[in-house]
Parts: C-alpha cells; structure tokens; sequence
C-alpha cells in the first residue's frame, strides 16, 4: 500500500484512535494526527509482519489495522509523557 494511503489512513485512524481512547494530549490535537500516521503505519507493519494480515489498498482490515496501531501508540505516548 502506498506512503499516501498510509497517511490518509493515519489521519482518520488518529482521530478514531482519540474517539475511542479519549483524553488529554501532551501534543494536542497536532500530535494526535502525528500519532494517528505514525500508528497507522505500525499498525501496517505489525499487522503484516506478526499477524499476516495483507495491507493492500483501502478495505476493512486494513483500516482496522491502522486503528489498531494508531490506538496503540496514542496509549505508548501518553504512558511516556505521563511520567514526565
């Protein structure tokens, strides 16, 4: 799947990611979008590297991928700057 998908994929997952992990940020919304991208790519690389799941264009189990990484980061994030 291409670095634009990913990255469209990483905004709406960032905002998803913050709907269902709900908070305040350190970075506010900038850094949830950040998050969401970056997450989606991770959740991208997990997902095919440890899951087997095949990322390729935009369906179902891609964006739940995507979710799922964006999610996980946003908890890494905040656990790291929370103990700051």
């Amino acid at each position: 799947m291409g670095i634009l998908s990913w990255i469209i994929f990483g905004l709406i997952a960032g905002a998803i990611a913050k709907w269902i992990h709900p908070g305040a940020d350190p970075g506010g919304w900038i850094a949830t979008i950040v998050i969401g991208i970056l997450g989606a790519f991770l959740g991208g690389w997990l997902g095919s590297m440890i899951l087997g799941v095949d990322v390729t264009g935009f369906n179902f189990s891609s964006f739940l991928v995507a979710i799922g990484g964006a999610v996980l980061l946003l908890f890494i994030y905040r656990s790291v700057m929370s103990r700051k």
